[in-house]
């Protein structure tokens, strides 16, 4: 059996974005039950030489949506500086993520194989076509930023497990 593109990409970027929804909702009411203000959470980093969890959330959706997005237009580029927001607008770009990727069919997504698209950043400029694309960058970026979201929300106590990381499972029906 063959496996689509829709499957490798879009399959696996809703199930990982439906886990980052419920451990950002953990997240929040971790914070609620330990009167703890969320914006506290937006800054956090790992190290101090690694972007905060904003930057990681914020990713997740760059990498998601934003990769099909950028096949489509055949340029993918690192996220624009988005202003720091506050941790419910964090849930709402995971949920506006999650919508844009439910939207596309798999035929559209299944029709980008072969195309030609450009990773490019102010240093440099890299060709491929949207498969591996997808496979060697767009979907190793986006699960760095989800556990390192994961992380960071685990680090100030909230009470998540691999479970909460993995989402709902494919299970054969």
């Amino acid at each position: 059996m063959a496996i689509a593109l829709y499957d490798l990409s879009v399959s696996n970027y809703l199930q990982a974005l439906g886990a980052v929804a419920g451990f950002l909702d953990r997240g929040l009411a971790h914070c609620s039950d330990n009167n703890i203000d969320p914006q506290e959470i937006v800054g956090t980093r790992l190290f101090p030489d690694m972007l905060p969890f904003h930057f990681q959330v914020q990713s997740v959706a760059h990498h998601s949506l934003g990769a099909i997005q950028g096949v489509k237009a055949g340029l993918f580029q690192p996220p624009p500086q988005i202003p720091v927001g506050d941790y419910a607008g964090l849930q709402a770009m995971i949920t506006a993520a999650q919508a844009g990727l439910q939207s596309l069919s798999a035929e559209e997504v299944n029709a980008l194989e072969g195309r030609e698209v450009k990773f490019k950043t102010v240093a440099f400029e890299l060709p491929f076509v949207a498969e591996n694309f997808l496979l060697s960058v767009s979907l190793p970026n986006f699960y760095f930023h989800a556990t390192t979201a994961y992380d960071i929300l685990r680090m100030k106590g909230v009470p998540i497990g691999k479970r909460d990381f993995m989402g709902k499972m494919r299970l054969k029906t």
